[in-house]
């Protein structure tokens, strides 16, 4: 069969790449047929669906990669193929001309070590060639926007809490910033999530198919009562739909998309240019940090494997380090803290 490339660059889900097979695909060592063969054994094993389709995805794209040079068969992937495709990513340019970022590097090239191990120990490829692929190094970013509290209630008090989507909206937002749960765990907000008398909310199968408990501010969870008795029941269409938050035609449940099509014009609004439901993940992490929350717990709530991705929080949240520098630095100290001759205004063109 002839070889049929993606038509975009959207995440390919394990269906696409069923119905787009590369090469010789029936052959059992092909690169395509192995693939499949992967797929099958991370089910049979109780592996997420969302981490199957980023593996899947990547994969699949080297797949097409390796096709377009002629090489279909695994036992040809030695570790220069796999080198000339990690510089293929790095001269790669989208289409507005700009690189891939070397997280995004790193993401392509990651899936492709751990197929290439499971290959290996499966004996199905006598040696790994991505044993010992050197990735490229991250770029550490700092958060471009951090909401203050002033910023965040501007936004929240914008919704029109006369019509049922501003309600709606209202209880959305308050969740958000109160939980910094991600707008991407949307499958795991479930009507029996939130628990009123413990003034927490259950992330049902979150990242890793764990389940994981956080708590709930009073203010929320006022708002999130508020969206369940008086507007929810006046959306429903489906008795059967269980999501917590509904699309206004009440059929379904908001997906990822809609939620982020729900906060983004609320962010505009107020004058935010860039970002969406994960601003207010960092403005809670950044706020409640400031207010003496130790990181820790920040950690816990934010729901992180590892504390190293929680500190970067410490580097925006500064408000203890411009206490200490307006007490100690000697420019800050005396009584008249004005310079004693106010430099004169640039003359005008």
């Amino acid at each position: 069969m002839a070889n049929r490339k993606p038509r975009s660059n959207r995440l390919l889900t394990v269906d696409d790449v069923y119905r787009q097979p590369v090469g010789p695909a029936s052959h059992p060592k092909s690169l395509y047929a192995l693939l499949l063969r992967f797929v099958r054994w991370r089910r049979e094993r109780n592996w997420s669906e969302t981490t199957l389709k980023t593996q899947t995805h990547h994969s699949y794209r080297f797949i097409c990669w390796a096709a377009e040079r002629g090489l279909y068969h695994a036992a040809e992937v030695t570790r220069p193929v796999l080198e000339s495709y990690q510089r293929h990513l790095y001269q790669y340019r989208k289409s507005n001309g700009e690189p891939l970022s070397s997280r995004t590097q790193r993401t392509t090239l990651q899936p492709l070590q751990v197929w290439f191990s499971w290959m290996a120990k499966q004996g199905l490829i006598l040696a790994n060639p991505a044993a010992d692929l050197e990735l490229p190094r991250l770029e550490k970013h700092l958060p471009r926007t951090i909401l203050s509290v002033e910023q965040v209630e501007d936004i929240v008090n914008l919704c029109d809490l006369s019509t049922l989507q501003g309600i709606r909206d209202r209880a959305l937002l308050e969740l958000l910033w109160s939980t910094g749960i991600g707008g991407a765990r949307w499958r795991c907000w479930r009507l029996y999530s939130p628990d009123f008398n413990r003034k927490i909310l259950t992330i049902v199968q979150g990242k890793g198919k764990v389940d994981r408990v956080i708590p709930v501010g009073e203010r929320a969870l006022w708002w999130l009562r508020h969206y369940l008795n008086g507007v929810r029941p006046e959306l429903l269409v489906s008795a059967d739909c269980k999501a917590l938050f509904l699309a206004m035609d009440g059929v379904a449940g908001l997906t990822a998309n809609g939620i982020t099509n729900a906060v983004v014009p609320y962010l505009r609004a107020a004058g935010i240019d860039k970002g969406s439901c994960h601003l207010f993940r960092h403005a809670m992490a950044t706020q409640m940090l400031e207010n003496g929350a130790d990181l820790r717990w920040i950690q816990a709530m934010l729901g992180h494997r590892s504390v190293e991705s929680t500190q970067i929080y410490t580097q925006v949240s500064i408000r203890a380090l411009q206490a200490v520098h307006a007490s100690t630095h000697p420019a800050e100290q005396g009584e008249n803290p004005e310079p004693e001759v106010a430099p004169e205004a640039p003359d005008s063109p």
